[in-house]
């Protein structure tokens, strides 16, 4: 989302975007070929199709690589020369073999700290860009916050009315915190799980949780929580699911114990994590 918006507000548009995936090929940072016109007229300006990478390079706009370390390392290496030389040779193109960035042209890419072992990036790629390192919301109120409103949005938007209780949510910010952190206010450790266990996530849950308060009514908002997190938790590695047992049984029974009437609630929703 961030990138998106610097390039907006950069260039007015965030549309020359490549998503980083390990099927991504060389072609789509670079340049393909429209086959039909390049068999019937031969290599042409006509026939090349420009990647949007190309794109933002002759119309000095920002290009955005998403997840970058998801491509595979030959071709992340194919953005070396373009941030480098800021150009791109066409050599298919014998007339007009170079093209050459225009002022304002650059790359913003991204990627998960937790996913760098995907495909690291080269050394050399990593000297041709500035990073910089946006950490999870430090505020636990701006954190709920960013949730309630976002969820709110998104159950509005469908027309239905979020009524889902502000406690409700400050425990689901809670246990997102402390499953992504390792650790709770109190000090306790907890073993995290490998999923990110982002704010975003955090806002997909809060949401899902109104939708089904308004569409089907009668379960409690807060016995809805465990179910959700179990699907968080496991969808990258079902190995996670006994770690969120361990939290239920650590720092969770340990605040239920404590009276917190939130977390009582969800001790006793225990058994939704065996089925």
């Amino acid at each position: 989302m961030l990138s998106e918006l610097l390039a907006a507000a950069v260039c007015g548009t965030s549309a020359l975007a490549v998503q980083g995936t390990a099927g991504t090929t060389e072609e789509q940072l670079r340049y393909g070929w429209n086959y039909a016109l390049l068999l019937a007229k031969g290599p042409s300006r006509e026939a090349l199709v420009p990647s949007p990478v190309l794109t933002a390079m002759t119309t000095g706009a920002v290009a955005r690589v998403e997840e970058i370390t998801r491509c595979l390392p030959e071709v992340q290496d194919a953005l070396v020369s373009i941030l480098s030389d800021r150009r791109l040779v066409l050599p298919e193109l014998p007339d007009d073999s170079v093209a050459y960035a225009a002022p304002g042209f650059c790359v913003i890419a991204t990627a998960n700290l937790r996913d760098r072992g995907v495909s690291e990036m080269s050394a050399a790629l990593k000297r041709r860009f500035n990073f910089e390192v946006v950490p999870p919301i430090a505020d636990f109120d701006a954190e709920v916050a960013l949730v309630t409103r976002q969820a709110r949005t998104t159950v509005e938007r469908v027309g239905a009315a979020y009524t889902v209780d502000e406690a409700v949510l400050e425990t689901l910010v809670t246990a997102f915190r402390d499953l992504r952190t390792g650790s709770t206010v109190e000090g306790w450790e907890v073993e995290r799980p490998s999923s990110v266990m982002s704010t975003a996530e955090a806002v997909a849950v809060a949401a899902s949780i109104g939708l089904s308060t308004a569409y089907l009514p009668g379960p409690d908002p807060l016995s809805l929580l465990p179910g959700h997190l179990v699907g968080v938790v496991r969808k990258d590695d079902p190995a996670d699911h006994a770690r969120l047992l361990a939290y239920w049984d650590g720092a969770l029974r340990r605040r239920a114990e404590a009276g917190g009437r939130m977390w009582r609630q969800l001790w006793e929703q225990r058994d939704v994590l065996r089925d």
